[in-house]
């Protein structure tokens, strides 16, 4: 609907200014080809709609609430075409600059205008269908007293909620078999395993007088990607920092956890990725060649180390390092931390360590999409399956795509013990939380000052 509705929004807009000549147009401006530019318009709307979220799955929300979404992305789209277009042809010269603005202001009321009735078309069909029970997310209630109950009669009463219960979670075994006619399918500590099976989008925990303190159990059994955790509104000021309340139909729930990055700084953040890891890439070749001579003169073994990690929604993944340690440094100890003079790091290693020149090759899965420049950092499959039976929530950091170098690593050290683990986690924690553009580039400058200075280990 919006291919449709940007590409007719050109073609309307040619035909006011170029053939109904309502619009003055600027001085010499001759009128350009027609369908071309209407293909090339719509792409770049569709662009950037898909970079401010607008395509991003989203519960049914009120035509106001999308017709304001969509004047605010059409707004920054106009802009940003006013300056590509116009700025470098209209000198100063104050005629052409207001006949610019007015010709620009037009072009906004046409693509918002036909935007946004496109829009109001697809989202009364959308209601209308919800409300015949068609499209609708799946729902676990956990929980099963008069909390739980409660809530699934507001889901019944607010259908264009959108979300159809299909099964309450216990606490505790020795409960109600069902509630309110609906199965309880089991407890807790299983409740993974029942979304992947019920193929569920959102979580409601409804908790008692007495269960405030369970939340985080919840939380943390929960290790499936793109499911919503949402609670009832009077146990927010147990979750301060970590929530945000999302506008559901007629229904006020709290969002545990949500998305780390809107959109548009996820896009951003993908870009810096691509362009300063080209960039690295070609700058440090020479480096990067000299190291490689280096590692393979001074100890036996291949030039670049690759181990599986785990990576984004525990994905697993192939990262490449520079060879620190000598060949096979682990077939007899098996998997464990490193430690300061580790004996299995080879003379040239520690000085590669230091100075972070070992991680270089991991612009590869930069590039790749498998990291990022800043994230925390991937563990194996073996140190994670422990990590995440031993350590709260440690799960919350594959919600976001592992990087190079990342909060924990510029403020604590290597791992040498599970202690550093649980102390890493509480820093890379506080990164998911409080991920954003800004906090990157902190991160990085500060990981540049530990290159120069050789701090790293």
């Amino acid at each position: 609907m919006d291919a449709l509705a940007l590409g007719g929004s050109w073609i309307v807009f040619y035909g006011i200014r170029f053939e109904l000549g309502w619009v003055e147009t600027v001085r010499n401006a001759a009128p350009p080809d027609l369908w071309f530019p209407a293909m090339v318009v719509a792409a770049y709307w569709l662009l950037v709609h898909a970079f401010f979220g607008l395509y991003k799955q989203v519960y049914l929300i009120s035509r106001f609430d999308e017709l304001i979404r969509v004047a605010k992305t059409t707004t920054i789209g106009v802009l940003v075409l006013f300056f590509l277009l116009f700025i470098d042809n209209l000198g100063w010269n104050s005629e052409n600059l207001g006949s610019a603005k007015y010709v620009t202001f037009i072009y906004w009321v046409v693509v918002f205008g036909m935007v946004a009735t496109g829009r109001m078309v697809v989202l009364t069909a959308q209601i209308q269908l919800v409300r015949r029970g068609r499209g609708i997310h799946k729902a676990l209630i956990v929980g099963t007293g008069a909390a739980a109950a409660g809530i699934h009669g507001d889901l019944q009463r607010h259908r264009l909620s959108g979300m159809n219960v299909v099964g309450f979670i216990a606490f505790d075994p020795g409960g109600p078999a069902q509630v309110e006619g609906v199965p309880v399918l089991g407890l807790v500590p299983e409740i993974d395993r029942f979304i992947r099976e019920n193929g569920v989008n959102d979580v409601i925990v409804a908790l008692d007088a007495g269960q405030t303190q369970r939340l985080i159990e919840v939380i943390d059994a929960i290790e499936t990607p793109d499911v919503s955790v949402k609670i009832l509104p009077d146990f927010v000021h147990l979750i301060s920092g970590l929530n945000r309340t999302n506008q559901i139909y007629g229904l006020p729930l709290i969002e545990v956890m949500p998305d780390p990055m809107p959109s548009w700084e996820r896009a951003t953040k993908r870009s810096m990725d691509l362009v300063f890891s080209l960039i690295i890439l070609l700058v440090s070749a020479p480096v990067m060649a000299i190291v490689a001579l280096l590692v393979k003169l001074t100890s036996s073994g291949p030039v670049v180390f690759a181990q599986e990690r785990v990576g984004l929604h525990g994905r697993p993944f192939t990262i490449y390092k520079f060879r620190t340690m000598y060949e096979d440094a682990e077939k007899r100890t098996g998997p464990v931390f490193a430690s300061k003079g580790d004996p299995r790091i080879t003379p040239l290693g520690s000085v590669l360590r230091k100075l972070r020149l070992d991680e270089l090759p991991q612009l590869i899965n930069v590039l790749k999409g498998e990291m990022s420049l800043v994230g925390p950092r991937p563990e194996r499959p073996y140190f994670v399956d422990q990590f995440r039976k031993q350590i709260p929530l440690y799960s919350r950091r594959l919600r976001v795509k592992p990087g190079i170098t990342g909060w924990a690593q510029v403020k604590w050290k290597y791992d040498e013990s599970f202690d550093d683990v649980v102390e890493k986690t509480r820093y890379d924690l506080f990164y998911v939380e409080n991920i954003s553009l800004r906090m990157d580039l902190k991160i990085l400058l500060n990981t540049i000052a530990t290159v120069v200075g050789g701090k790293g280990q």
